[in-house]
């Protein structure tokens, strides 16, 4: 046998996908997140997976991992002591940065601190111009100055971000190899190989983040493969990134702001492959866990990648799926504002103490607590009867905010779920609509543990027919993980006019990339017949300050033509702006390649064949369920695993399973398909 491990830690509970590449058998399972160490979660799971006799790990060939060490060290402020070295005159770029107000009409929120206060800015006399050429050469006198200063700062990281190096990265090469040599423990990150892109600001702020981060996940990625080799000693383990896909540990440690939104991309390459195996290439994906929910839009088996993002209030130059996340989990807390409406969210219980059903000290009501009263979720609890739940404790939580609203109990959890699911039609109209997307046009993919859950009534909010649900949503982001793939970008920054007289420069440039992805599938032993690459240039209209990005095909890649990327940018502009103008002048800002070497075993469709074994049963037992705030409905409740393929079920009804719980309004319509998927036709009023 030949298992390979996708490993997810969410919030509030961490997930494994663990499948068997050779037989096809599945084993998924869930154990509470661990906050204060994520990779004691991880090694816990891990370890009750061997005691149920389920995985020899000695047969492990890989394991995937998405961390949420980054994004959490990140909202904790627990980094590194970062110093800075900049071009001279720059000491203060970071915190001028753009001179806008990052909540435009809150005029007293401001950004938050810079990570690196003004004592650890320093400055290198150098200068290279925007063409490449030296204006003022690096003296050793000025890299001795330099080493000093960041040795009497007492920092431990530092980053490197000179003016221009995205061209001629010299200087920053010879600083580092200055400061290496007499600081042997500091870790340094430069600019020109965390994101060698043009806009100095948001590639500084891009490198002091990677600077801040790699202490941290150099330590946590040392003790955790430590921990991992003698557990698995021929297991491989891969790190997922923000774009999707995998890279090494040792990358990770060199480049750890790569991983600061890695959850969510893993959860949108899970999806992709859900919707491949159900032959559904347009979906709007719902990853509703326990703190948050993250939505994306997929067209033709593709999501599209964003580069400008902010992470904890701070801008972020970095290729990342386009998730838009909103605070509403199954942990989001209930609360008044000052203005006396009740809210819900982004404040949530997370996994310590947890909602109030979970009996772990939690009190105040979560959207958790408003699902087990409403009879949404089962009494028993979640994980399979495995982690109880309380339903006195829920009811009580909600007594304060009921006697507030002089409501009843139920009819106050409805309100709850109401708003919960009022939040996440919000997120989604902002990847849809408002980019001139009908929702209507896509099928509602939920996951995560409370997706299925809330999908059907935030489906009915935006005019949405159909609902796939996958075979196991609660850990779509573990089975995301091991079906992806290694990747690696690699970019060109140039802004060269689009015209025939640079035609030239724009296939050389192209040609660098493919030598540059070519090295790394060596360096990675990716064999020939697994390679594969994606290119793209970025390019605007002349005095845009924003470009689009055109994907290329290998050949026009190989051979660029000046008509064809005309015409590619014209489209790509009519679709995002709804018009184009064929007479203005265009430029190209940037050139990509993400180079993509394909893992055996974990190609399309990687999963198990159906929802699981057993016999085509009736309702397991009925209870009743609060469709609305008037009355309960006597509803039939099912396992999810005794569900076979070609089995159709009719509304209500609540779909149990050991990750997460479906429900079914009056009026819907359910059926199995091949591959284990639940196809739901929502009845609209």
């Amino acid at each position: 046998m030949s298992w390979i491990i996708g490993v997810d830690v969410g919030g509030t509970f961490t997930d494994f996908h663990v499948y068997d590449d050779e037989s096809g058998v599945l084993r998924i399972h869930k154990t509470p997140s661990t906050p204060d160490n994520p990779a004691t979660a991880v090694l816990a799971g891990l370890h009750e997976l061997a005691q149920a006799g389920d995985v020899d790990f000695a047969a492990v060939s890989r394991l995937s991992h998405g961390t949420t060490v980054a994004t959490n060290s990140l909202i904790q402020r627990r980094g590194g002591k970062v110093a800075l070295l900049v071009t001279e005159g720059f000491r203060d770029l970071l915190e001028i940065g753009r001179q806008t107000r990052p909540h435009m009409f809150s005029l007293q929120q401001d950004y938050p601190s810079p990570l690196v206060p003004r004592e650890r800015r320093f400055e290198a006399a150098e200068r290279i111009l925007y063409d490449g050429s030296v204006h003022r050469p690096l003296g050793q006198d000025a890299v001795d100055r330099a080493v000093a200063a960041v040795a009497q700062s007492g920092a431990d990281c530092l980053a490197i971000c000179l003016l221009f190096s995205f061209i001629n990265p010299a200087h920053e090469r010879q600083l580092r190899q200055g400061l290496r040599a007499a600081l042997p423990d500091l870790h340094i990150s430069i600019s020109s190989e965390v994101q060698p892109e043009f806009r100095e600001y948001e590639r500084l702020s891009t490198t002091v983040l990677n600077a801040y981060l790699q202490p941290v996940m150099g330590s946590y990625l040392s003790e955790f493969e430590d921990q991992l080799s003698q557990l698995m000693p021929n297991a491989t383990l891969g790190i997922n990134q923000s774009a999707g896909g995998l890279m090494t540990p040792a990358r990770a440690r060199q480049l750890p702001i790569r991983t600061a939104l890695s959850g969510p991309a893993a959860g949108v390459v899970g999806a992709i492959d859900a919707a491949r195996a159900a032959g559904i290439p347009n979906v709007i994906t719902l990853d509703m866990g326990g703190t948050s929910a993250d939505v994306c839009l997929i067209r033709d088996l593709a999501a599209d990648v964003a580069y400008d993002r902010w992470i904890e209030g701070y801008p972020v130059r970095l290729a990342s799926v386009d998730v838009n996340a909103v605070g509403a989990g199954g942990g989001s807390i209930a609360w008044f504002e000052r203005d006396g409406l009740l809210k819900v969210g982004p404040q949530s219980a997370g996994a310590v103490p947890g909602p109030a059903c979970y009996g772990q000290g939690g009190t105040e009501p979560t959207v958790s607590d408003a699902n087990l009263v409403l009879g949404r979720l089962s009494p028993k609890g979640l994980l399979g009867g495995g982690m109880a739940l309380r339903e006195d404790a829920a009811r009580a939580s909600l007594e304060a905010s009921a006697a507030r609203l002089g409501m009843s109990i139920e009819r106050t959890a409805h309100g709850i779920l109401g708003i919960v699911v009022a939040n996440m039609v919000r997120a989604i109209r902002t990847i849809s609509v408002e980019r001139g997307h009908d929702p209507r046009d896509f099928v509602l993919l939920p996951f995560g543990g409370a997706g299925p859950l809330h999908a059907a009534d935030v489906a009915r909010a935006l005019g949405i027919s159909r609902l796939l649900v996958p075979p196991a949503p609660g850990i779509l982001c573990a089975r995301g993980l091991v079906v992806s793939d290694l990747r690696e970008s690699f970019v060109i920054s140039r802004l060269t006019p689009l015209s025939e007289g640079a035609m030239a420069e724009i296939e050389s440039n192209l040609a660098d990339l493919a030598k540059q992805a070519a090295a790394w599938f060596a360096q990675a032993e990716v064999g020939p017949g697994l390679r594969d690459a994606a290119y793209s240039l970025d390019m605007r209209y002349i005095g845009q300050n924003y470009e689009l990005q055109v994907e290329l095909d290998r050949a026009l890649a190989e051979r660029p033509a000046l008509a064809t990327l005309r015409e590619k940018f014209f489209a790509a502009h009519e679709r995002n702006y709804g018009y184009h103008n064929p007479d203005d002048p265009v430029e190209v800002v940037n050139l990509r390649v993400t180079a993509i070497g394909r893992l055996q075993g974990a190609g399309p469709g990687t999963g198990p064949a159906s929802a699981g074994g057993g016999t085509d049963a009736a309702p397991e037992q009925r209870r009743p369920v609060w469709f609305d705030a008037e009355r309960p409905v006597d509803t039939p409740v099912y396992g999810r695993d005794k569900l076979l393929p070609g089995r159709e079920l009719a509304g209500p009804a609540v779909i149990e399973q050991l990750d997460a719980t479906t429900l079914l309004g009056p009026g819907d319509h359910c059926r199995v398909d091949a591959a284990g998927n639940l196809i739901v036709e929502l009845a609209h009023d």
